[in-house]
């Protein structure tokens, strides 16, 4: 695969956590009463979050998300010695209205206005999904918003990105997928879809099977990338 593939695609799906909502504003929020503790905090919650959700996939023991994201907070805060029921109560609510990264709406419009369809297929229980699309205005600019919850699975099972292609009647080489997780990219590409890895933090590439069509800094970056090149 290369950019030029993305040119073709009729949808961009979108994972939801670290892509579109930026996880760690939960905690800046909450900055103070954290202090120095914060970004170790932060760190932990969001990987002991997504190593419960894939560890309940292998068990056959699926909970939604926000199970999940509660267990990994209470586990985060146990593991810096914090026993305070409302900070606690204070985090868990930050996750119904993250803030979106700076070029997340205007990436999204420009995209809908084009005759894209767009969705979120994310490990979120909806009502999460639902809730922080909401707080950041972009619910609307969405055809599908898409979550586990029915398939009793999270990503990367094959089975998550497949619902995507049936819900949105395409074919996955159609759809183009955003992650800002390397993990999650892996997935997809290995399910069909051409893929963009969102890499903010600059990490380095996974060492699993499939790897990004191509990687951006930021969300807007996929937009030169949607024009289809001229023909002689």
């Amino acid at each position: 695969m290369t950019e030029t593939a993305i040119s073709s695609c009729r949808a961009f799906v979108f994972d939801a956590y670290g892509t579109l909502f930026d996880v760690g504003s939960a905690i800046k929020r909450c900055q103070e009463s954290l202090g120095d503790e914060a970004e170790k905090l932060s760190e932990l919650w969001r990987r002991k979050q997504l190593e419960y959700s894939w560890l309940r996939s292998l068990m056959g023991d699926f909970t939604d998300f926000w199970t999940v994201t509660g267990d990994a907070l209470d586990y985060s805060m146990a593991a810096i010695g914090k026993n305070d029921p409302v900070l606690r109560s204070r985090l868990m609510e930050t996750y119904l209205s993250l803030d979106t990264f700076p070029e997340v709406v205007e990436t999204l419009q420009t995209l809908k206005n084009n005759g894209h369809k767009l969705a979120i297929l994310s490990n979120g229980a909806r009502h999460m999904l639902i809730s922080a699309a909401k707080s950041s205005g972009i619910l609307s600019l969405f055809d599908e918003i898409l979550c586990v919850d029915e398939l009793r699975t999270y990503k990367p099972h094959p089975s998550v990105y497949k619902m995507a292609a049936d819900k949105l009647e395409l074919d996955a080489s159609e759809i183009s997928f955003q992650s800002s997780n390397g993990w999650d990219i892996a997935g997809a590409g290995h399910f069909g879809f051409k893929t963009a890895w969102i890499n903010r933090a600059a990490l380095p590439v996974e060492r699993l099977s499939h790897r990004a069509d191509v990687i951006l800094a930021r969300l807007d970056e996929i937009l030169p990338l949607t024009i289809k090149p001229q023909t002689a």
